[in-house]
């Protein structure tokens, strides 16, 4: 499947990756042509990267915020002081907002603005609790119906020492 087959509400959700392509056969629209043009990258498996080309916004123009799991991105420039009389304006500078879903535990890294690219950098961050650990298979003579299993990571087996 090309990148491009992808439907709209795909295209915006960052960190969904087990249900991805339960969407894409749920709805086969074709992407729907927006500004600013933007890509989602997935730079590992807890870590993505959304880049916005915002060409000829400063970063005073730009605002963006984070709210109970979707990131929105706005720009709106301000108006020049001094009227200019364009012969070709192909350069957008038209007001904007962008909204992203995001999925639980994922937050805002950061972001920077470099030669025109506006990119956000996206951190998943699960709880201990909810991390994959390995469980120790005991005997079945030695092990009570009621007794915990015994946790083989450090980590976790540590912090259940400290907790008993």
């Amino acid at each position: 499947m090309a990148a491009n087959e992808l439907n709209p509400l795909y295209r915006t959700l960052v960190g969904f990756d087990r249900i991805a392509s339960l969407m894409d056969q749920a709805a086969r629209l074709d992407a729907a042509p927006g500004y600013p043009p933007f890509n989602i990258e997935q730079v590992d498996e807890d870590s993505f990267r959304i880049e916005l080309a915002v060409a000829g916004f400063a970063e005073s123009d730009l605002s963006i915020e984070f709210k109970q799991n979707s990131l929105t991105v706005s720009g709106a420039r301000k108006q020049p002081e001094t009227q200019r009389n364009y012969l070709h304006r192909g350069i957008a500078e038209r007001s904007f907002e962008r909204r992203f879903g995001l999925a639980d535990h994922v937050r805002v890294g950061g972001a920077k603005l470099e030669n025109g690219l506006l990119t956000i950098n996206l951190v998943r961050e699960l709880p201990e609790i909810m991390k994959p650990r390995k469980i120790e298979i005991g005997s079945a003579t030695s092990a009570a119906p009621t007794a915990k299993p015994k946790v083989v990571d450090a980590k976790v087996a540590n912090d259940e020492t400290e907790a008993a």
